[in-house]
């Protein structure tokens, strides 16, 4: 059974994966440890279900029969912002895991896993959600950027950032030290999880997806208006600059 402290319901989940043997073991073993899951076979019936009952957790293949996964994925973290996104394929190219986290999923399984390697991923990530809405209360105040951890809001000028859950809490992590080097290692620990063990990746391609939101609301805010640079120290971190640029 998952770890629930506060005695809320397991999370809700649904599994996009058209082979009938791994789906089968899925659902079988993820309702074994107490979620409530839901199969589907393909990205269509996927998307239905998500819309039927509203997930917590989408384990999601690529190879769909009915449609492209990387394009499901665009779709449901659109209408999903706050959904836990696992990839889930056989695919193991460097571009497909980076199209993969870019379309916006949290993390990237590589088949075949076992299942208590899935559940430990799931337990982390699950794990890092009360922590990111709970532990970071202060606001921000970074040139004209504005973050309000508590309420988990980002303004620029007059212009709300529509961050995903990850990119802001990598951004909270880095305001929360601007104008200082913030090792990958501390980066990875704060905002996934202590004993992280999934691709590296997964942090270039949240920062890079966050300088293009940022600058994206800086067009929208006007030409007076400068976000705040996110500095690569290449071969240890990044930093939050406090002037603008």
């Amino acid at each position: 059974m998952p770890a629930r402290q506060d005695h809320s319901p397991a999370p809700v989940l649904l599994v996009i994966e058209d082979d009938d043997t791994i789906g089968r073991h899925l659902e079988a073993g993820l309702r074994a440890q107490g979620y409530s899951t839901t199969w589907c076979r393909t990205g269509t019936g996927g998307l239905s279900a998500a819309r039927a009952a509203t997930p917590d957790v989408v384990l999601l293949d690529l190879g769909l029969p009915d449609a492209d996964g990387i394009d499901i994925a665009r779709e449901l973290r659109s209408r999903y912002p706050d959904l836990l996104l696992v990839i889930v394929t056989a695919r193991t190219d460097e571009i497909d895991v980076i199209a993969g986290l870019d379309a916006g999923a949290d993390d990237y399984l590589v088949k075949p896993f076992t299942l208590s390697v899935l559940l430990a991923r799931l337990r982390a990530h699950l794990r890092r959600l009360p922590a990111a809405q709970d532990d970071r209360k202060a606001t921000y105040r970074i040139g004209s950027l504005v973050l309000d951890a508590r309420a988990r809001r980002c303004t620029l000028g007059h212009v709300e950032v529509p961050l995903r859950p990850k990119e802001f809490d990598l951004l909270s992590v880095l305001a929360e030290q601007a104008g200082t080097a913030v090792s990958r290692e501390d980066l990875m620990a704060r905002v996934w999880d202590e004993n992280w063990f999934g691709p590296t990746k997964t942090l270039d391609v949240t920062l890079a997806s966050l300088r293009r939101r940022l600058q994206a609301a800086a067009r929208e805010a006007g030409p007076s208006v400068e976000p705040p640079s996110v500095s690569t120290l290449r071969g240890y971190g990044y930093r939050l600059e406090t002037d603008p640029g």
